[in-house]
């Protein structure tokens, strides 16, 4: 069973004033600031345990779109990756697969907030699992839609990376060889799988979150053909822009390749 020890912190702003007359870039700049200042008190190591850093917002209508603009709601990864280069700069061992979520909704009672702004900031940790416990997480994909080789793939944590694209045998740009565990054919009678890049995408097993993780790959980003997520959660969907972060994906959701294929991640428990 996964357990998750939470530690929160700091008052959001110290008072209401403070953000009054703020653009969003100058919230977005008072954000990095107070999660820099959070993130510089650890030490020990600490850092190297976070899994996730969530970000609770409580705003209004009026005052929603401001923040919005200010987090980068429509491209979550540009919010991850300046926190990250906070990381970097001050030698702060975040683990390579942490995830920032920003989440507008109440802030839960285990949160410190302050009294003139509803927000606040809670770090979870996540507790190693033991072997006998990690056998019994397995996935399993099904293609929704288009052509590959099989209806049906299951995923192991112990099997390691399991590489998507098109064809099963490939030459990488860099010269090196890769195998597609989940392979599109490039076939006449299958037209929509010339959509899917020989190198678009690859799960991963986050033994610190107990989650299957999907990236993009080369051909899977932009300029090349698109990695979305479809949330089973709330139907909302996510592009993938990195190669470097991964998606955590739940039970039901979608993952759609260059819109020529759907694929549903499961996820099941022995």
């Amino acid at each position: 069973m996964l357990e998750i020890n939470y530690m929160t912190m700091f008052d959001f702003f110290k008072n209401k004033k403070e953000a009054n007359g703020l653009d969003a870039k100058g919230l977005r700049d008072l954000i990095l600031q107070f999660v820099k200042e959070e993130l510089q008190r650890l030490d020990g190591g600490e850092g190297k345990d976070i899994s996730v850093i969530q970000l609770f917002i409580e705003a209004d209508e009026a005052g929603r779109f401001l923040y919005e603009t200010a987090v980068f709601v429509t491209e979550p990864a540009r919010l991850e990756e300046e926190v990250q280069r906070i990381a970097d700069n001050y030698a702060i061992a975040l683990p390579l697969n942490w995830k920032l979520e920003v989440l507008f909704e109440d802030v839960p009672a285990g949160a410190i907030r302050t009294a003139q702004l509803s927000a606040g900031l809670v770090f979870k940790r996540a507790v190693k699992i033991s072997a006998p416990e990690l056998a019994g997480f397995k996935g399993r994909l099904f293609i929704l839609k288009g052509h590959a080789e099989k209806e049906e793939y299951q995923l192991e944590t112990v099997k390691g990376r399991i590489n998507i694209g098109r064809e099963k045998n490939i030459q990488a740009n860099d010269g090196s060889f890769r195998i597609n565990h989940v392979a599109f054919p490039a076939r006449p009678d299958h037209e929509n799988n010339k959509y899917i890049s020989r190198q678009h995408a690859h799960i991963e097993w986050d033994p610190a979150s107990a989650l299957f993780k999907i990236y993009a790959d080369e051909g899977g980003v932009p300029p090349g053909n698109k990695t979305k997520i479809r949330s089973a959660a709330d139907e909302s969907v996510q592009k993938l822009n990195s190669t470097n972060i991964g998606y955590p994906l739940q039970d039901g959701d979608q993952i759609i390749l260059g819109d020529a294929a759907v694929l549903e991640f499961n996820m099941l428990y022995s």
